[in-house]
This record gives structure tokens, sequence and C-alpha cells, in this order.
């Protein structure tokens, strides 16, 4: 289901390619460094950095095998096989006996239990003066009960702020998604999964995706449309 939801928008976060381009030249400002992305997916970050800068060096954690293949068959047909690392297994198991100048986790935030502890954890992956590039949803205004519920416990953009400051943590990104960010990745994940089960009436599944699809727009437009946004942040540690 998430593969085709996420078929025209390959970046699972609601960032457009200009803002992917962007975060990555300010948390790759050399050019050749080695980059870690806790909870990588198909490794759509890992390979724009890759393909852009020809010295970065790069690994991917992630549990899926189905998309660890996908990244791998896209890491060579880019011709970038060679310089990425792709490991299957929880993203708070990792461990590497070298540190990484960039640390990436964006939108995978669940995994360590928010947005604090994934930090926490990527702390232990960071070269000393490294970066990290962060993505996690925040409120815009005052969620309902049932916002909550459907997407987890944020905080507003200067209560987030302040949360990671307070951590030990110094902004020198960041980006916020616009609103033509944030409803430009909702229509392509709840329309590609429409049109997946127009498309193919005789699946079995067919029926279940477009409900699901039907289901999915209407608490995006009746449940938080307006009231959910999305952060980054590229991060250095106040005092490593």
């Amino acid at each position: 289901m998430s593969r085709i939801a996420h078929a025209g928008h390959p970046i699972k976060s609601p960032i457009d390619d200009d803002s992917v381009r962007r975060l990555l030249e300010h948390g790759l400002p050399r050019g050749d460094e080695r980059v870690l992305d806790l909870g990588c997916g198909g490794g759509e970050w890992l390979l724009r950095a890759l393909t852009t800068h020809p010295k970065v060096h790069a690994a991917g954690v992630d549990i899926s095998e189905e998309a660890l293949e996908q990244a791998r068959q896209e890491a060579d047909r880019l011709g970038v096989r060679d310089r990425l690392e792709l490991h299957q297994l929880a993203a708070d198991s990792f461990s590497s006996p070298e540190p990484f100048d960039l640390v990436l986790s964006v939108g995978a935030a669940h995994a360590f239990g928010g947005l604090l502890p994934t930090l926490e954890a990527a702390r232990k992956h960071l070269a000393p003066g490294g970066r990290v590039l962060i993505g996690d949803g925040i409120w815009e205004r005052p969620p309902t009960p049932e916002a909550v519920e459907m997407l987890g416990d944020f905080a507003d953009l200067a209560t987030t702020v302040e949360q990671v400051v307070a951590a030990g943590w110094t902004p020198v990104h960041g980006h916020a998604s616009t609103r033509q960010e944030l409803d430009d990745y909702e229509w392509a994940n709840w329309g590609s999964l429409a049109a997946w089960a127009l498309d193919h009436p005789a699946d079995p599944d067919s029926s279940e995706v477009l409900e699901n699809a039907a289901l999915r727009r209407t608490e995006w437009l009746r449940g938080y449309r307006g009231t959910f946004g999305f952060l980054c942040l590229i991060l250095r540690r106040t005092a490593d």
C-alpha cells in the first residue's frame, strides 16, 4: 500500500524536490561527507546525496527488505552502488565503528519513540562537528483529539525548536513545509492509491484500496488539513 501511495512522491514526507536539494546542500557543506540515514526506506535522500556529491559515501538502515531492494536497484541504475551500504535491521540497533558527518532521520521518529529520542540515537553516530538532518510533524494550530489520535502528539513550531535547543542542539538551518508541499503530498498519496484501484478493477484488493484512499482523503480534508505541519531542521551539537 505504501509503495503504491508514494509512487508519485518518492520522498515520503511533505517536502518538494527543491526543499530536499537545499536541505542537503546545508547538510553537506564539504561534499565529501559520510552520511547515515536511520529509517532510510527506499534510500531516496541518500541517492540524491550520492548523485549530486560524487565524493559522498552513505549508509542506510531500514527494516523493510522490499524498500532496501528498491534502493539497491535504483543505486545500480544511477551508478552509485559502490558508495552505498544498506543494512536491514531496526534503526535503533545499528552500530558502526566509524562516525558519520551527517545523520539523517526524516519522518522516522516513530521508530525511536519521538523527536528527542531520535536525536539521542543520531548523536551516538555523529562525528565531532557533524550535523543532523531531522524531519518530524508539528502542529500549525491546536489539533482536535481525533487529529492527535490519527497522527501522533506533536508540538507547535516554537515549542519544538525550544525542546531541541534544550536537549543540547543548535539549529543551523530549517524548513517548515509550505501549504503547497503539504497539499501536494496528500493529493499524491491518496490520488495514487485511487488511480491504482481504478486501473486494476479485477485485482482482489482493488475495492479495499479505493475505500482506503477515500477514507484517508476524508481524514485529511476533514481532520488535519491546516492543522498538521512538517518541520525539517539541520542541527549541530551545542557542545561536542
